[in-house]
């Protein structure tokens, strides 16, 4: 439970998207439940308790790594006083589409035939891999603008008074959430929509390709940081040569819009086209035909013109059409096999433009880690805030690797026990017992129990993926008891209401009592019970020993066998959907070959990093990683951040005694060891 509200800031708070027409009478964009997430602002952020989970270097900058919803962080932000100057967030786009992560299965280093096979066969052999699902981007229009809305509200309750803001957004949701920024930010605060090229041409069927998405670009007020950026430049644009010297020009206008007075260019006094004026003074002129060779020619026409350097520019002006950089390319370098993944130079150049060095930058839906790669990069503190295990994980790596320091925070509001939102609704099904689907309820009903005392009992669950339905207050059970209840089949006894969040449970009840009419008992359940079991560990075996030699002097770990349950069970679910497709195309005449996924037996391919703690040996400490090792998916070792041309073989070493041992799979879980 949260354990206090923080106020937004309540002067922004004006209603949602209002508009004016040309007639200036007032008109609002209503949509469904906008009244709901009024309510939520006006009560304020939730502000859970934190755990700080792993701390990297010294971090004298005070960078953060947070596992929270954008909300959740807001409010930590706000209740320590910390307020950021740069904010891009690239949320969801409300696509319809599920994202998932790409899932690689390591060389096992135990098996010299698998280490023969790889070196043999890598280039013309696919990795065995599957898919693990990050996040859903399913959203229905009204509740992604009152999540959007509240989400925004929070950002620019910790903004510094110079701050900007850049949302990514595509065409699915942006002209609506740009009516959202509006209103929060002030239309007269908005600076651009940039529309960035992301990939060449494609085929979209009956319609033109859609190869751009939009960041609209806002300050929070007149006096934000702005620093212009620059195009590297086209050799082709400055296409005259001056002979004297050999530097490369562009001949430049030297009217402007405005009439003026006449100017002398040497001896000969020339008036400006009518309705113009020349751009510089008479003693710039002057200076300009004096220097040799002379800055200032004419034209075939007689008229005046200005060399342009090219190595006198910085470069050419970045306008609000960035065509320069795309998606990043399959074997790029800086790829981390993330479904979402901006480059870096777009991040780049945002940050250059909206902030200075020293500054703090912020992305509430972290993702990749681009924007704290970037910012550690260039000089700026960061904030990477994600609900996603996998996104802090990958994050965490990315800045590693960039010798980063930062604090690893996990906000306890129970939803990210699990590895991302989608997985934990996913799994809570299964561990609800008796839950099943029920096509007949509507959707607002995650399914039914069926029992001999009760029969069918339709059960809700809060979407975890929406952190607005996480508390459970009088507005919701209104909803649930006036609109959800009364559209059940008339043979209901009961129905079950499972809570995250619970806002005061001795009057919520008495609320129940008061206002359900209904034949129906009402059953609330605390799912952060449920959520509990979710988390299952990983076991492994290893061996520990003190070595003194000539290559190497400290403590070498050894891992001997490896299993994780819930890695297996997504290779027996893949094995079973191959199977299953190949039975299918071979009875339709298509001829397919199946191979099964198999692991050897102590199974160390499904291991992807491993870090020892020399410092702490509380299982529940924060973790100091004093050595660490990431296999890639071709089975070379990452080691302290660092990439080398050897295969991981199956140990890892430290000049301390080791205390901790930690374990990530291939999946993202991780599991500590007391060694």
């Amino acid at each position: 439970m949260a354990v206090k509200y923080i106020p937004y800031n309540p002067d922004v708070l004006e209603g949602q998207a209002l508009l004016d027409n040309f007639t200036r009478s007032r008109r609002m964009l209503y949509y469904r439940d906008s009244d709901r997430a009024e309510e939520r602002i006006r009560r304020g952020m939730p502000y859970y308790e934190t755990e700080l989970r792993e701390r990297v270097g010294e971090n004298e900058d005070g960078n953060l790594v947070i596992r929270g919803e954008c909300l959740s962080a807001c409010a930590y932000l706000k209740e320590k006083g910390i307020t950021v100057d740069l904010v891009y967030i690239d949320p969801p786009f409300a696509s319809g589409a599920d994202y998932a992560k790409k899932v690689y299965l390591r060389r096992n280093p135990k098996v010299a035939d698998a280490i023969r096979q790889a070196e043999n066969e890598l280039e013309i052999e696919e990795l065995k891999s599957f898919e693990e699902k990050m996040y859903g981007d399913i959203w229905n229009k009204e509740s992604y603008l009152n999540w959007m809305y509240e989400n925004l509200m929070a950002i620019k309750s910790v903004m510094s008074d110079t701050a900007s803001i850049y949302v990514h957004l595509d065409w699915h949701i942006g002209h609506y959430v740009k009516i959202l920024m509006d209103e929060i930010f002030g239309e007269d605060n908005f600076r651009n929509e940039i529309v960035w090229r992301k990939s060449n041409s494609h085929n979209d069927g009956n319609r033109f390709g859609c190869i751009t998405e939009s960041i609209f670009y806002y300050s929070k007020s007149e006096t934000a940081v702005y620093n212009r950026q620059y195009y590297d430049m086209d050799s082709k644009t400055y296409n005259m040569v001056e002979p004297e010297t050999g530097r490369r020009y562009k001949s430049v206008s030297m009217n402007a819009a405005g009439s003026g007075e006449g100017r002398y260019f040497g001896d000969n006094y020339l008036l400006p086209p009518p309705g113009t004026h020349w751009r510089w003074s008479q003693e710039r002129i002057n200076a300009a035909m004096a220097s040799n060779p002379p800055k200032i020619f004419f034209s075939s026409t007689g008229v005046p013109r200005y060399k342009q350097y090219m190595d006198e520019m910085e470069g050419n002006p970045v306008q609000n059409l960035w065509t320069d950089f795309m998606a990043i390319p399959a074997q790029a370098s800086e790829r981390v096999d993330y479904a979402t993944q901006k480059p870096e130079a777009l991040l780049e150049r945002i940050i250059k433009a909206s902030s200075n060095e020293g500054m703090l930058v912020a992305d509430f839906f972290g993702g990749s880690g681009v924007t704290a790669a970037v910012a550690a990069r260039t000089g700026r503190r960061f904030i990477h805030a994600d609900v996603n295990l996998n996104s802090i994980q990958t994050a965490r790596d990315r800045l590693i690797a960039l010798n980063a320091g930062f604090d690893i925070l996990e906000v306890r509001d129970g939803v990210s026990l699990y590895r991302n939102p989608v997985q934990t609704m996913e799994k809570l099904k299964t561990l609800i017992p008796g839950l099943r689907n029920e096509d007949a309820l509507d959707k607002f009903w995650e399914g039914a129990i069926v029992d001999t005392k009760y029969g069918r009992t339709p059960v809700y669950l809060p979407n975890l993926m929406d952190g607005t339905t996480r508390v459970l207050d009088k507005p919701m059970m209104n909803r649930v008891i006036h609109e959800a209840m009364p559209d059940l089949p008339g043979d209901t006894k009961r129905v079950i209401i499972y809570y995250i969040d619970i806002d005061n449970r001795e009057e919520l009840e008495k609320f129940i009592t008061e206002q359900n009419n209904t034949l129906m008992e009402i059953e609330l359940r605390d799912l952060k019970q449920v959520l509990d079991d979710v988390v299952e560990e990983d076991s492994a075996e290893w061996r520990v020993s003190e070595t003194h030699d000539e290559i190497f002097s400290g403590w070498r770990v050894e891992i001997l066998s490896f299993h994780s349950d819930r890695v297996n069970q997504k290779i027996d679910k893949l094995n079973q959907n191959n199977l299953l497709q190949a039975k299918n195309r071979n009875a339709k005449g298509r001829e397919r070959k199946y191979s099964a996924v198999e692991l050897s037996e102590n199974e160390l391919e499904t291991i992807e990093w491993l870090s020892l703690d020399c410092t702490e040996a509380d299982k529940n400490a924060v973790w100091h990683s004093d050595s660490e090792i990431k296999i890639d998916r071709y089975g070379y070792a990452v080691k302290n951040g660092k990439k080398t041309e050897n295969r991981w073989d199956a140990c890892i070493c430290s000049g301390q005694k080791p205390l901790r041992l930690k374990i990530r799979n291939i999946c993202g879980d991780e599991t500590v060891y007391i060694l």
